[in-house]
């Protein structure tokens, strides 16, 4: 079987999920609990352009970790751009991606902080704008990270300590096949891949979900040109968040699992992640996350762009960013360097 055709069919039916989603949209507002939002109500907004614009602003994230612990950290940002613009705004946190790009398509948001596929989703499903991308210690690109409970399997070398800073304290966790890097270092990849040729048919492989760029769209791809088919040869698993990737693997679970570099800092699990999850290898270069506006005049559109890179440039809203997606700074995006995305996506058969 054609490991790449087989994920064609995969990837188009996420497609049409995204391009057809309706009914309701699972979200986590601010100060409350799950709401179930239609998805053709909410918000109105004027097209892009012109218009008085929409007397109530939406910005939408989703989690890179346990949705419960991003609501109260996104706040802030809310609170930022509501006296930055005189418009009252108003965070809320999809369930997913799929969720989010939907929610700007039907007008229910207007601003959307997404992954890079998401990205290309949002602008060809919502009409929506590209008006800056992440920035984490300088580097505008991120990778998959590959980690497994077994190093004596995937490690062509002993583990190594790597520290990290957790809640403002060093942690020390596990990397093998130069995977090591300092704190504030984002080294770059393809590193390690070689040792995914010990994967034998039928492993239990954790991922993120279909939608993620890290956590499923370039690992898939990562697989299938080595000839394993991501659905069939393995199983795959999908806790829908990065740090839900690393505490399955934890727990055994899954042998191996991929997420961004290094989901490990946020997982909060009883689990011994520091030494239980080694990291063997990373992925080739992504282009990193970003934030997009739909239904938004010219004008606020600028304004928005403006509030967030103050916010980014603020004592106070680094720290949130940071805590928010581990973003160092917010630039002007790079469109050209989403075409990575854009061809991955395309040989994955996610396209009309």
């Amino acid at each position: 079987m054609n490991p790449l055709r087989t994920l064609a069919g995969i990837a188009a039916t996420a497609l049409l999920v995204t391009a057809c989603g309706s009914g309701t949209t699972e979200s986590t507002a601010p100060g409350g609990g799950a709401t179930s939002t239609p998805a053709g109500g909410g918000a109105t907004a004027s097209p892009t352009g012109g218009g008085e614009g929409p007397d109530k602003l939406v910005i939408g994230f989703v989690p890179s970790r346990e949705a419960d612990a991003l609501v109260e950290t996104i706040q802030p940002v809310a609170d930022y751009l509501t006296e930055a613009l005189g418009i009252p705004v108003e965070g809320f946190v999809s369930t997913d991606y799929t969720g989010l790009v939907t929610a700007m398509e039907t007008g229910q948001a207007h601003i959307g902080a997404f992954g890079p596929v998401a990205l290309l989703n949002a602008v060809d499903r919502a009409d929506a704008e590209i008006i800056l991308q992440s920035e984490r210690f300088g580097s505008g690109t991120y990778h998959t990270q590959f980690f497994t409970n077994d190093p004596d399997k995937y490690c062509s070398d002993a583990p190594v300590e790597n520290e990290r800073i957790v809640n403002d304290a060093p942690v020390t966790f596990l990397n093998c096949n130069g995977t090591a890097r300092a704190n504030n270092e984002t080294p770059e990849g393809p590193v390690g891949l070689e040792s995914l040729s010990a994967l034998e048919e039928g492993t239990a492989v954790s991922f993120v979900e279909q939608t993620s760029a890290s956590g499923y769209i370039f690992p898939a791809t990562i697989f299938a040109t080595r000839g394993v088919d991501p659905t069939t040869d393995i199983q795959p698993i999908f806790p829908g968040s990065h740090d839900a990737s690393v505490i399955t693997v934890c727990n055994g679970q899954a042998e191996i699992g991929v997420s961004f570099d290094d989901a490990r800092t946020a997982a909060e699990t009883d689990c011994d992640v520091a030494n239980e999850v080694v990291v063997f290898a990373y992925g080739p270069e992504i282009p990193n996350d970003g934030i997009a506006v739909a239904g938004v005049s010219d004008e606020l559109r600028d304004r928005i762009k403006q509030a967030l890179l103050d916010y980014a440039a603020s004592d106070e809203g680094s720290e949130v960013l940071d805590a928010i997606y581990e973003i160092t700074a917010l630039t002007e995006p790079n469109l050209d360097s989403l075409q990575i995305v854009r061809d991955a996506v395309n040989e994955l058969g996610l396209t009309d």
